[in-house]
């Protein structure tokens, strides 16, 4: 399960600290950073968190061969609440990188770090808003009144979530809570976000409780966003190609066996649990498929929806030195060479 949230506020002078300290450490990134990680046929990927479900796709492309049939030797360096994502992409410690959602792509992108989306596993960022039935939180009016618990680096969605619907942001009361539910059971707040895929932690609140996917308020993202680095894109475009044809098969495959893949992704990571999974693949799939993807494919994208999402970050102030322009955060390059591999599938019973 996935405990992430966003993480937008990332300045250029950070992004270069954790590359220094990238540094400093070099000897304990060999097991990822060795002299054959940046080699045609090998593809060390850096998640901005830890593994989950949302990288049961890729880990099912481990487990059934895939990326060995495409030549691919993949590595897989996990992340966490105190890790750098972008740092080991950018030094070349890792080929590829996945984000949580867009806007931290974004906001690498307006700090001068050169990278760009190639990609993206989810059709929508699964952060959503928790509430009780006793005082339900369904749609934004609702909103108006209460008190919502974000996580700090959140925030920023609830501002955009208020300039997107045109309400005053003022008009409801933010407080700056942790991943844990027990503020909502505790009555300290009306309503409180995460992801909604962290459906063990969610459970205290009880059976009867309410998400709402900021998404369907109006918010739109993509979320387990692959990116690269601009000359990653176009120099190692065909090991790119292969790395995402091949988890398009893992991807595919949990689409046919979610149960099955769920078992995989617990025997290659013990840590997490079968029973709570088996619970969240059907919203992992909802998450992973679409009539999108059903016509152009698994991982597409829409341009017109990213210029939606910068111009909205814009609006409310999150990039004071210039908004990034359109293409210089997104490639389609990759989604193009894999068009014809990539698996066309809607939702599960769609």
């Amino acid at each position: 399960m996935n405990g992430n949230t966003f993480k937008p506020n990332m300045n250029r002078r950070k992004f270069l600290q954790a590359g220094a300290t990238l540094a400093a450490i070099g000897p304990g990134l060999q097991l990822y950073a060795s002299d054959s990680a940046v080699a045609a046929d090998r593809i060390v990927i850096q998640y901005d968190w830890l593994m989950s479900n949302g990288q049961i796709g890729d880990v099912v492309a481990v487990a059934n061969g895939y990326f060995e049939e495409a030549g691919i030797d993949v590595q897989f360096s996990p992340g966490g609440p105190n890790s750098a994502t972008v740092p080991p992409v950018i030094s070349g410690a890792a080929n590829l990188g996945q984000f949580s959602e867009t806007p931290q792509l974004f906001n690498a992108r307006a700090s001068g770090v050169p990278v760009k989306i190639i990609a993206c596993g989810f059709r929508t960022g699964p952060y959503a808003l928790t509430s009780r039935p006793d005082n339900p939180v369904r749609t934004v009016e609702d909103l108006k009144g209460k008190k919502i618990g974000v996580q700090p680096t959140a925030r920023f969605a609830m501002d955009a979530l208020a300039a997107k619907n045109g309400i005053d942001i003022d008009e409801m009361t933010i407080i700056n809570v942790g991943f844990d539910k027990a503020p909502l059971v505790r009555g300290e707040v009306d309503a409180i976000g995460g992801w909604v895929t962290n459906t063990q932690a969610l459970s205290v609140v009880g059976d009867d409780r309410i998400d709402v996917l900021l998404s369907d308020m109006g918010l739109k993202s993509y979320a387990n966003v692959y990116f690269a680095t601009d000359t990653a894109i176009e120099e190692n475009a065909d090991t790119l190609s292969r790395f995402l044809t091949a988890a398009g098969k893992g991807w595919a495959w949990i689409h046919d066996n979610p149960e099955d893949a769920v078992a995989k992704l617990v025997e290659a990571h013990p840590q997490i649990d079968l029973e709570w999974e088996l619970k969240t693949i059907d919203l992992i799939l909802k998450l992973s498929f679409d009539a999108d993807t059903a016509r152009d494919g698994w991982a597409t994208f829409d341009p017109a929806s990213l210029e939606e999402q910068l111009a909205l970050y814009d609006e409310i102030g999150q990039y004071p030195g210039g908004r990034p322009a359109l293409e210089d955060v997104h490639s389609m390059k990759i989604l193009e060479m894999t068009a014809e591999s990539r698996p066309k599938l809607n939702t599960p019973g769609a």
